[in-house]
């Protein structure tokens, strides 16, 4: 069997991302009560290592993975741009053949998306997208899975999203082509996501609407989505942060979605930038639910990607 990557959601596609929401249900709902890094009942990657690549900071992502494999009875190595070689110049190239010798799959955080590509493309065992510059697909199988337990069905839903558009956004434009739900896109001019994902997703069935009024993106929707304005490493932050004020997920903007509407967000949050205080931490707000989820999540990427899902 060809060796399965997960850089992106279309790798896996619309049947193994059903698949994996629903496997991370069962084994979310048999685990309730048990202590973290107790095994799941089946262990079914007992024996099995995931190396673990940070270019980037990350609390969610590294823990999440670390815990997931403990909890599929296997276990994880860390390893940092700044005390591995690969800070040192060490080619991805080398560094995927390296790993994929001594590791059952490798999961990278960067920031070129070329540089994951590189990485598959060398290595002989599974490569799973922490997140790059570009896309951000784990977080996005942990938000259907949240959208889903939830109480809401995902083919028809009005997903907005407020804010910039970004990597996690481009991620949802792509579930959208693939689950068959709707996005509309509230930015300031100039901060649309990329082209190439609003087609993918419109290409696929979905509905995508873009516009600059972040009433017109909010009004009737299921689910309300934003992030941080600001991302690691960028420049130009004052400026984009005026652009981004009319964008804030605040009371009166939920209020213009249906009733029973959720807010997600990947966290970490900037209060008083891209949301307030009073949405993020009132009643429709499910983002430490979703924070959870992508232990879940990522279990069910990794059984896809080693062929058991």
């Amino acid at each position: 069997m060809d060796v399965r990557h997960f850089l992106d959601l279309g790798d896996a596609g619309g049947d193994a991302i059903a698949a994996m929401i629903n496997d991370a249900q069962d084994r979310k709902a048999a685990r309730v009560g048990w202590p973290k890094a107790r095994a799941d009942a089946d262990a079914p990657l007992k024996d099995h290592v995931l190396a673990m690549v940070f270019e980037k900071s990350s609390t969610r992502t590294r823990v999440s993975f670390d815990i997931a494999m403990r909890q599929l009875g296997g276990s994880a190595v860390v390893l940092d741009a700044g005390t591995s070689q690969l800070g040192r110049g060490e080619s991805v190239a080398d560094t995927a053949r390296v790993l994929s010798r001594m590791a059952d799959a490798i999961m990278v955080r960067t920031d070129d998306h070329a540089k994951i590509e590189e990485m598959a493309h060398h290595a002989s065992v599974p490569v799973i997208n922490g997140l790059t510059d570009r896309s951000h697909p784990c977080q996005i199988v942990a938000d259907l899975l949240t959208i889903v337990e939830h109480g809401k069905a995902l083919p028809g839903l009005e997903v907005a999203w407020l804010g910039d558009g970004n990597n996690v956004l481009h991620s949802i434009l792509e579930a959208a082509g693939l689950m068959k739900f709707n996005v509309r896109i509230g930015t300031p001019t100039g901060y649309e996501p990329a082209a190439e994902f609003v087609e993918i997703a419109r290409a696929g069935g979905a509905q995508v609407t873009l516009t600059n009024d972040a009433a017109q993106a909010a009004r009737g929707a299921d689910v309300i989505v934003t992030d941080t304005w600001v991302s690691m490493g960028q420049d130009h932050a004052e400026a984009k942060l005026a652009a981004m004020a009319p964008f804030q997920v605040d009371a009166a903007l939920m209020a213009k979605a249906d009733p029973q509407a959720r807010f997600l967000h990947c966290l970490p949050a900037h209060i008083g930038e891209e949301v307030s205080e009073e949405v993020f931490e009132g009643p429709q707000s499910v983002v430490f639910d979703e924070a959870e989820n992508r232990i879940h999540a990522q279990k069910s990427v990794l059984l896809w990607a080693f062929g058991m899902l």
